[in-house]
């Protein structure tokens, strides 16, 4: 990989549901400077892109300027690698195919690349973290939806549209599946994204009487970082909570095992940081329903990198192999 010192930096952009971070990254992979908007303030694209840029440019002014920023990368939800376009992505507030690669060109006068946001936590994971001189191995973030990432032989899983990967819409629930983002019923993402571990306490507190801390909260504020807390002080519903979420997720894990025997699943996204409460029923699920061949062979681990860190890193990753805009 020529670099070329005469553009020293990238930017990386991950677009979350909630909230967008970026940073301005150097060949070290070290983020130099970052910044953040909230995603779902912007009713359109146009104006989520000029907010953008408009906090992104400072960064680059005091790295020295555009001309020495090589490529921006993003990493966004139902991102595509190929077309460079948001295409019909549930949890952002943009209907339909956003150019967005294109529009962020046109702004700044910079080539990007853009990928779905749990590759691009991928490709960071693959070079800065957990999944260091691994090949095989599959992302999972659980952040507002359940994202993954899949790796196989050192490449990202794109298929042939660059859309491959979406393992939170396997639907887990075939009969009286909860509605899920994406307009199906049943999906991963709907039982066990941090948004999904909210919506179970809120049916756990409807259905039953026992008492919990997390009465103390209105049910439709209640979060998953609620739980955690709730959990933590023994709160016995709240673990219940987890428990279910995270039996469900190694039922799922199991089966994605079968399918590209990964080396290792790392986990990514606040709710893969509750300890116990969510690994230890991930991984009694994992092994209680994996096959025999492959019982033991697959590390389960949490990201090393820090939660913004692994997908503006890995959407970085992207830009540089880009070239420059004639």
């Amino acid at each position: 990989m020529n670099l070329g010192m005469e553009k020293p930096y990238v930017v990386g952009i991950d677009i979350g549901g909630t909230n967008t971070v970026f940073g301005i990254v150097d060949t070290r992979g070290t983020i130099l400077s970052s910044g953040a908007v909230k995603t779902q303030t912007y009713a359109t694209a146009t104006e989520y892109v000029d907010e953008v840029c408009k906090n992104l440019l400072p960064l680059i002014i005091a790295q020295g300027g555009i001309e020495k920023i090589k490529g921006i990368g993003i990493g966004a939800p139902n991102g595509n690698y190929y077309s460079g376009t948001i295409e019909f992505a549930p949890n952002l507030p943009w209907k339909g195919i956003i150019p967005l690669a294109a529009m962020f060109e046109e702004k700044l006068g910079i080539p990007t690349a853009l990928t779905n946001d749990a590759n691009a936590a991928a490709v960071g994971e693959m070079t800065y973290g957990a999944a260091r001189g691994m090949k095989d191995f599959i992302m999972i973030t659980l952040g507002t939806g359940v994202g993954s990432g899949i790796v196989i032989n050192g490449q990202v899983v794109y298929g042939h549209d660059g859309f491959a990967g979406e393992l939170g819409h396997v639907i887990m629930r075939r009969d009286n599946g909860r509605v899920c983002g994406c307009g199906r019923h049943g999906c991963l993402e709907a039982y066990c994204s941090a948004t999904g571990v909210a919506r179970t306490a809120r049916e756990l507190l409807a259905a039953r009487t026992d008492s919990s801390l997390l009465r103390n909260i209105p049910a439709e504020s209640i979060t998953s970082k609620d739980v955690y807390d709730a959990a933590v002080q023994g709160d016995m519903l709240a673990q219940e909570i987890f428990n279910f979420t995270g039996t469900l997720l190694g039922e799922a894990l199991a089966d994605f095992v079968a399918f590209s025997s990964p080396e290792a699943i790392v986990l990514f996204g606040g709710l893969a940081k509750s300890g116990d409460y969510i690994m230890n029923p991930i991984q009694k699920a994992l092994d209680a329903n994996v096959l025999t061949i492959f019982k033991g062979k697959t590390k389960l681990l949490v990201s090393e990198l820090k939660d913004s860190d692994a997908a503006v890193l890995g959407a970085s990753a992207l830009a540089w192999e880009l070239k420059e805009i004639k």
